[in-house]
């Protein structure tokens, strides 16, 4: 990984109840047009939930991310709406 890839993320935040290590956090990466989240692992009622609608591939995840989340969520989704404006 290089410093250019590390400086394409925008970060929105982490989850603003955990101590600011190892909790969700939201980012956006504009280069790429793509949300990024760290979320806490699905178990696997939850993952069977999911699958219900449709096979998870092996390259995709569920996580899940708490409701308080809403307001870093919101600023990432604004903050991309805008950038495809531009």
């Amino acid at each position: 990984m290089t410093t250019e890839d590390i400086m394409a993320l925008r970060s929105f935040g982490k989850d603003p109840n955990t101590n600011g290590e190892h909790c969700p956090t939201v980012w956006l990466d504009e280069d790429k047009g793509e949300f990024v989240f760290q979320g806490w692992k699905a178990d696997e009622v939850l993952q069977a939930q999911c699958l219900a609608t449709g096979p998870i591939p092996d390259t995709e995840a569920v996580v899940r991310l708490p409701i308080r989340m809403v307001q870093q969520i919101r600023e990432a989704c604004d903050a991309a709406e805008g950038a495809a404006v531009r």
